[in-house]
């Protein structure tokens, strides 16, 4: 499981007693042979708008993976919103795809934080 996946669960239990409830689902690194064999597994319908949700950006890879794996699947990327951006290039490769990239916190955000 991916770190990301119970922070895109969470948010959708958060939201299932409010009046615009969002369904998580889950983009695989890779498809599996056995199963559903889906890049994409749970409630996600073609035409959805969704946000990819990341526990941390490093380089952007698996963000990048999802985002290319929704469009197949013909749903609008909204955004990204990442817990922590690392610093490391990630976001620039996401915002290259043409997505928009939200994070909490920066590395440089938690380095100053504990020296100070």
């Amino acid at each position: 499981m991916q770190l990301a996946d119970p922070i895109s669960y969470a948010i959708s239990y958060a939201s299932a007693r409010s009046d615009r409830p969002v369904r998580a689902f889950t983009v695989r690194k890779e498809v599996k042979s056995h199963g559903t064999g889906k890049a994409i597994e749970g409630p996600f319908k073609e035409g959805d708008r969704v946000a990819v949700i990341e526990d941390v950006i490093t380089t952007g890879g698996s963000a990048i993976r999802a985002i290319e794996a929704v469009r197949a699947a013909n749903g609008i990327v909204a955004g990204v919103l990442a817990l922590v951006d690392r610093e490391e290039g990630g976001r620039q490769a996401i915002e290259a795809t043409g997505v928009p990239v939200i994070s909490l916190v920066a590395a440089s955000q938690i380095f100053s934080a504990l020296e100070a």
